[in-house]
């Protein structure tokens, strides 16, 4: 069915009810939302967007990103959401990927795009013509869709070559949705989601769980995460959930110790996106308490693999509390995760193998590429990527990534595609990027360089040549010149020589 929908029936169920909120200060209620939402797709239609169609975003968190959203869906087309830190160059390859016929941005990435898109029109959040179409007068009914149907195609790079758009359908939203409710937290119509994250990643997929419910929809002043404004603001808006990665859970703990902050209006805090350090979730819950619970997912299965409850974060009784405050959970309802040899075989509890997963939440493939679709999802079974095992009673821990992939932050980030920019300078002959722990981030960035012939290339050189073609979040924190890169017998680069190194040098 259409995610719209559930807008659609919420407005009718509880019209006056406060839905979308910047601060305290309330932007509109339900009616007001479904409202706006008929409006803009109405609008998208007489520029000839059609059901099926793709619309991309490229903005910061707002309120008008969600109404734009469901202007989208209740018009039948998909939505293309493009995370905000991507460098303009990157967000529109993306945009002529998906095809996207259109595009809402807000005003710096309007402006950004407008140098390098000759087409589609791009509408800025905060301008005049999105403020004309939220005006108008749309059609009752969100247009019909299937379970099947394209929703979301969001991308999500590849350790080799260009994104891949990872196609989301109806029925998969509606799949995590339900798992939410059954497996990670219940919604009250009282509750609000807080959009510190990108809403182009897991905090926007978390909308739909507090559509159903009437509950509000707000977004922090600042459009992000400030700790200290998130702790200040908590006990005014709340009850709040929120979802956050792990550098965000450490960042917010630090500021409570600091000011005296109990956590005080927050409700829940789903974490995920990177490794969440034993030290940091047992202070965690020592400093604010019984509010953590923990997913595990990924863009092909978004937010649906398993799921450690807040009972399990803060039991410390169970004989094995440790082993599980380390692991990522069970399984959710809607699935089945297995733990597979290379020949696609089940392993026994306690075998370190490939995590895969299985279910109404898979994704339907990658966009327009089959042969990734075909390495990904093989006799039914998504392959993560991630290495991990799991115990007698289905408590999944994740041992390593297969990937290089760099998660800082909580955003990824792939090193070839760090590498290929940097190879790009003619004073470069070899590169290679891998990530060093750091206890803010998760992970940096460094890049290992071996210089041709003649003076090596300045670190201010690189940086800017790096910020010039990728975001500001992969660019290298470090440059460390070595003569040569440690290679194996068959000529690739040794990668856990290289972090060995890493290991032994001091912090980046």
């Amino acid at each position: 069915m259409n995610p719209a929908e559930w807008l659609s029936r919420t407005a009718k169920r509880c019209p006056a009810s406060a839905a979308l909120v910047t601060g305290t200060r309330l932007e509109a209620d339900y009616a007001e939302f479904a409202r706006r939402a008929a409006a803009i797709a109405q609008a998208l239609t007489a520029q000839g967007i059609g059901a099926g169609d793709r619309v991309a975003l490229f903005a910061g968190n707002c309120t008008e990103y969600l109404e734009a959203l469901y202007g989208i869906w209740w018009r039948g087309a998909v939505a293309v959401p493009i995370n905000g830190k991507l460098h303009p160059r990157e967000a529109a390859w993306i945009i002529g990927n998906s095809e996207a016929r259109l595009v809402f941005g807000d005003d710096k990435s309007a402006a950004a795009l407008a140098g390098l898109l000759g087409d589609p029109p791009v509408i800025s959040l905060q301008g005049p013509d999105f403020a004309v179409m939220r005006a108008g007068t749309g059609r009752d009914a969100p247009e019909p869709r299937d379970a099947d149907d394209l929703a979301w195609l969001f991308y999500t790079s590849g350790t080799t070559g260009q994104p891949k758009g990872v196609m989301l359908s109806c029925g998969n939203l509606a799949a995590m949705s339900l798992c939410y409710f059954v497996d990670v937290d219940e919604v009250r119509g009282e509750d609000a989601i807080l959009y510190a994250a990108p809403m182009s990643h897991g905090a926007g997929l978390y909308n739909f769980m507090h559509v159903m419910r009437g509950a509000r929809h707000v977004v922090p002043p600042s459009g992000g995460f400030d700790p200290g404004e998130i702790l200040e603001l908590a006990p005014r808006i709340g009850p709040i959930s929120m979802f956050a990665a792990p550098t965000m859970v450490r960042r917010l703990v630090d500021t409570a110790k600091a000011t005296g902050a109990s956590g005080k209006g927050i409700r829940t805090i789903v974490y995920a996106g990177g490794p969440m350090y034993e030290a940091d979730i047992l202070e965690a819950v020592e400093v604010m308490g019984a509010r953590f619970v923990q997913i595990y997912g990924q863009g092909e299965c978004p937010m649906g693999i398993t799921a450690l409850p807040r009972a399990a974060v803060t039991d410390r009784r169970h004989p094995n509390w440790r082993e599980r405050l380390n692991s990522v959970g069970c399984a959710q309802s809607a699935v089945r995760v297995a733990i597979l040899d290379e020949a696609g075989r089940e392993l026994p509890a306690g075998e370190v193998g490939e995590i895969a997963v299985r279910g109404p939440t898979v994704m339907q493939g990658y966009w327009r590429n089959p042969q990734a679709t075909a390495r990904t999802i093989r006799d039914g079974w998504l392959w993560t990527g991630d290495m991990g095992r799991m115990d007698a009673d289905g408590f999944v821990t994740l041992q390593d990534r297969s990937k290089d992939v760099i998660i800082s932050g909580g955003s990824n980030i792939y090193p070839r595609e760090v590498e290929e920019v940097l190879l790009a300078h003619p004073a470069i002959r070899e590169v290679a990027v891998v990530g060093q722990p750091d206890p803010d981030w998760g992970e940096v960035v460094v890049a290992f360089v071996v210089a041709g012939e003649g003076e090596a290339p300045g670190e201010a050189e690189l940086d800017a040549l790096c910020l010039d073609r990728i975001a500001r979040f992969k660019r290298p924190k470090a440059y460390r010149f070595v003569a040569a890169l440690p290679k194996n017998n068959y000529g690739k680069v040794a990668k856990t020589e290289l972090r060995a190194l890493l290991d032994r040098a001091e912090p980046a």
